[in-house]
């Protein structure tokens, strides 16, 4: 039997302006700087040498801005598990880097319920993404959408 962590998915017409779907923190380490570049394959050494980095002036190596974006993922949240039999597609992301993050920092993701768009076939729930270091300073910023059922007729 399919185990589920909520015992049903919530339609298009279920989410509400401003619902915040949190992520767990995490601080930027050997291990994730290390995951990172394997799985994207970037090796440059700003964010991955040290000494290169404070040669540059930087206090420890560079955080690779996509890898902040890999931190608001969905799934990471609740919100992934609520859409588990009503996401249509997942249709656009956009981010903004405002800050750099370095090894050692703590990070803060958060999802909010930005807009909520009706569409004759499901309706477009978009999620503002941010992350924010242990300083309370805005590193990154964005918005993803995506296509969700609305609710059948008569199901309630």
């Amino acid at each position: 039997m399919l185990k589920r962590k909520f015992p049903q998915s919530r339609y298009f017409e279920d989410f509400e302006l401003g619902e915040v779907f949190y992520i767990p923190s995490r601080t930027i380490g050997d291990a994730e700087v290390t995951a990172f570049r394997t799985a994207s394959g970037d090796s440059h050494p700003i964010h991955y040498d040290t000494e290169f980095a404070r040669e540059r002036g930087l206090p420890n190596v560079m955080a690779h801005p996509f890898q902040l974006l890999l931190y608001t993922t969905p799934g990471a949240s609740d919100f992934s598990y609520l859409v588990e039999d009503t996401l249509i597609s997942f249709i656009e992301q956009s981010s903004r880097f405002i800050k750099p993050v370095f090894r050692g920092d703590s990070l803060y993701p958060e999802l909010k319920v930005a807009r909520l768009e009706e569409q004759r076939a499901g309706g477009v729930v978009t999620l503002a993404s941010s992350v924010m270091n242990q300083r309370a300073e805005l590193c990154m910023e964005g918005e993803m959408s995506f296509m969700i059922k609305r609710r059948p007729p008569g199901a309630d």
